[in-house]
């Protein structure tokens, strides 16, 4: 009996057992809030999140609005003339609108009025002389070849200079015969600044124009200080290769020689041309100049064996120059933009306490922005062999 009560005792402790131990292995199980002590990689794993679909991004708008294909240009006589919105090839209607384009825009000109002087191969380089010769629209022996201006492929042709009388006409009549617009600007010697800033306006160059412009006028504006402050001396400028023709008192060609002198030369009617206006000796020496100026080509070289003209007193006294050319003459003819290397020289030959700069810095200047070359000082000597060095009381500038 003891041995059955025995084994009934022990059966009920292990059961108790079993059930305590159960007990504690469901205390320790995780309930539904893991505690800070569950492993990461026991943690649920969510489920992935779609990635949105992408947006359409709007059509940026252009930034670059296409130019327009022609604009309109108002040219000094007033002209409203459509031209092309971007101009690459102009051509020129004469010798006077190729210098000062020239000067501007060398790479833009589809061909030049008239050949170079041969003397322009010393300054310019050789892609510039051997352009088209398109003939000039006034003044000259030829006349505007439209054959070789239409095949050039120039957009433009610009006059430069005097207007003429029937300036509006002759350009209107010429753009519809050639389908190629045709404009005027304007230039004296006085308004050589303003005349490039209209002509920067016409091609885009407004920088480069400017800076011509400056200069022009800073130019000129010396120039007037020295003709105001000095005592003018009596004058003739001489052309013709028997010496009897005059640029006249009061001519277009006469502006910068009427600014820096006493030009004796009254006619009454001053020519309009290069070439002046014919006199005879009787009234050269009635006109007895101080000073005499001879055109390049004339009789500067033989005045001084010539009977007739030693009883001129510019003659007894050596007071005679021979203006210098290269590749234009200096004083005009054409009367364009190298005038102002005529003002500069003749203050210097005509005044020299007034004309205090050095000629050879401010001539290899004007042949750097005008020419774009670079004159020596041999170049610069030649030029002026027979003005400046030959003048009776000057020195060979230094070296």
């Amino acid at each position: 009996m003891k041995k059955i009560i025995a084994l009934l005792l022990a059966s009920v402790m292990l059961f108790a057992s079993a059930c305590s131990n159960k007990a504690a292995q469901q205390a320790n199980e995780p309930t539904g809030t893991p505690s800070s002590t569950v492993k990461a990689t026991d943690a649920p794993t969510a489920a992935p999140t779609k990635a949105p679909e992408p947006t359409a991004e709007p059509t940026p708008e252009p930034t670059d609005v296409p130019l327009p294909e022609t604009r309109t240009f108002t040219d000094s006589v007033g002209r409203e003339v459509e031209i092309p919105y971007t101009l690459e090839k102009v051509a020129v209607s004469g010798p006077l609108a190729q210098i000062v384009l020239f000067a501007l825009c060398p790479d833009k000109l589809a061909g030049i009025a008239g050949e170079w002087d041969k003397t322009a191969e010393k300054y310019l380089a050789t892609e510039y002389y051997n352009l088209p010769v398109l003939g000039q629209l006034y003044g000259g022996k030829g006349e505007l070849n439209l054959e070789t201006l239409l095949n050039s492929g120039a957009q433009v042709v610009i006059d430069v200079g005097e207007p003429k009388k029937t300036i509006a006409e002759d350009l209107d009549g010429l753009q519809a015969q050639t389908g190629i617009p045709f404009v005027h600007v304007t230039a004296t010697i006085s308004t050589m600044g303003d005349a490039y800033r209209k002509l920067g306006e016409l091609l885009g160059m407004q920088d480069e124009a400017e800076a011509l412009a400056v200069y022009c006028e800073n130019v000129y504006s010396r120039t007037l200080e020295i003709a105001d402050s000095a005592e003018k001396r009596n004058l003739l400028y001489i052309a013709g290769d028997q010496g009897l023709n005059v640029i006249a008192n009061g001519s277009y060609h006469a502006e910068v020689i009427d600014l820096l002198s006493n030009n004796l030369a009254v006619v009454d009617s001053p020519s309009s041309k290069g070439t002046g206006n014919e006199v005879d000796m009787e009234q050269i020496l009635l006109w007895n100049p101080d000073v005499i100026l001879f055109a390049p080509g004339s009789i500067y070289s033989s005045v001084k064996d010539m009977p007739e003209w030693q009883a001129v007193k510019a003659v007894q006294t050596g007071e005679y120059y021979e203006v210098p050319f290269g590749p234009y003459n200096w004083m005009g003819f054409p009367p364009s933009a190298q005038r102002l290397l005529g003002m500069m020289w003749m203050s210097k030959l005509l005044y020299p306490e007034k004309a205090g700069y050095d000629l050879y810095d401010e001539v290899r200047e004007y042949y750097r922005l005008f020419y774009h070359a670079d004159l020596t000082k041999e170049q610069y000597e030649e030029l002026i062999g027979n003005s400046i060095l030959a003048r009776p009381d000057a020195a060979a500038p230094a070296a």
